[in-house]
């Protein structure tokens, strides 16, 4: 038995994932215990095909575990049905993708405010929610533009705004800087950690670009599938 404390925002035990390729079974994530607790910044790091992106989809319930056990805000992700995981990640956990997976049909607003509208929420306080943020991302005045009118650093940063519009409990971030040039990618990872430090969000990153790794404030480094370091700074 595990006690959840009211900190601790992400439990994993024992967590293995083994794929098949073309029948041959492939080991991606082979027994990982891990706690985040509310506020980390935290880089999960590793070279390709350590596990790291694996693991980060078996945390969100992107993926099945093969073995083992996940809690994300204390409740059991690996025993909840299709329905019940799909509205817990809607309601707790937010996205940050390399690729943006922006809507381009949709407006700016109508991107970030996708999942409030799924959520129920009101109309008008969507509406002010997106606003608030998008001005405090420095997207004021971009509300109804599309995603292609925007520059790769501006598309990143609505896909931040969406992934917090909602205040989840955390926001897993995947190479969120991989398609950006380093200026632009330095901005935005400066503007998370603000994130962090004035609203106490809790970001776990999965990555390899060495700007996250110098503003994480916990390094978990995996190799081959397991956890071979784990550091916490200042």
């Amino acid at each position: 038995m595990v006690e959840i404390s009211g900190k601790e925002v992400i439990v994993a035990r024992g967590v293995k994932k083994t794929y098949y390729d073309n029948g041959v079974p492939v080991e991606a994530v082979r027994g990982i215990d891990l706690t985040i607790t509310t506020g980390e910044f935290t880089a999960i790091v590793g070279p390709s095909g350590s596990g790291k992106t694996t693991f980060l989809n078996c945390i969100s319930g992107l993926d099945d575990v093969t073995e083992g056990k996940i809690w994300l805000g204390g409740k059991l992700l690996t025993c909840m049905s299709g329905r019940e995981l799909s509205d817990f990640r809607r309601d707790r956990i937010g996205f940050i993708f390399q690729a943006y997976n922006l809507i381009p049909v949709l407006t700016i607003e109508e991107n970030v405010e996708y999942v409030m509208l799924l959520q129920g929420v009101p109309a008008r306080k969507r509406h002010r929610r997106v606003n608030a943020i998008l001005e405090e991302l420095g997207l004021g005045g971009y509300a109804n533009r599309l995603p292609t009118q925007l520059s790769g650093g501006q598309r990143q940063r609505v896909a931040i705004a969406r992934a917090i519009v909602s205040n989840p409990a955390i926001i897993l971030a995947d190479e969120p800087t991989a398609n950006l040039d380093s200026q632009t990618g330095a901005e935005l990872l400066d503007l998370m950690r603000n994130l962090n430090e004035k609203k106490g969000m809790t970001f776990v990153f999965s990555t390899h670009d060495a700007m996250i790794m110098q503003r994480a404030r916990r390094l978990v480094v995996l190799k081959d599938g397991l956890v071979a370091g784990d550091e916490i700074r200042s």
